[in-house]
């Protein structure tokens, strides 16, 4: 038994984090990386999900510093399965991916000069 203050089943939100290193396929550069991300999120409710604002609340949430990126997820009812963001959920159930190059860098990354 809990007090009124405890939380449910569920347990506490998960602490967003970025993901672990990856690497992309081949080299890629600032600008292609870039090109990459613009192209999914143009074409992110395409993939599923119910509402574009849950796309837009992810979509600023991988561009935030962590603790802000927290605040947008809780604030939008996202429900992260994964700590990363790569998988998560709207209050509705519908299933949201998001590739990683849309949330970090790669350990790949060519700096362009």
């Amino acid at each position: 038994m809990g007090c009124a203050g405890s939380k449910g089943d569920k347990g506490p939100l998960k602490k967003i984090r970025k993901p672990k290193p990856w690497k992309h396929p081949q080299p890629i550069t600032k600008s292609q990386l870039v090109q990459l991300r613009d192209e999914f999120w143009d074409t992110a409710p395409h993939y599923g999900g119910t509402k574009a604002e849950i796309w837009d609340a992810l979509r600023a949430a991988g561009e935030a510093e962590l603790s802000l990126a927290q605040a947008i997820v809780e604030s939008a009812g996202v429900i992260a399965q994964n700590a990363d963001l790569t998988v998560c959920y709207d209050e509705r159930g519908a299933k949201y991916e998001l590739p990683k190059y849309v949330l970090s860098e790669p350990t790949n990354l060519i700096r362009e000069t």
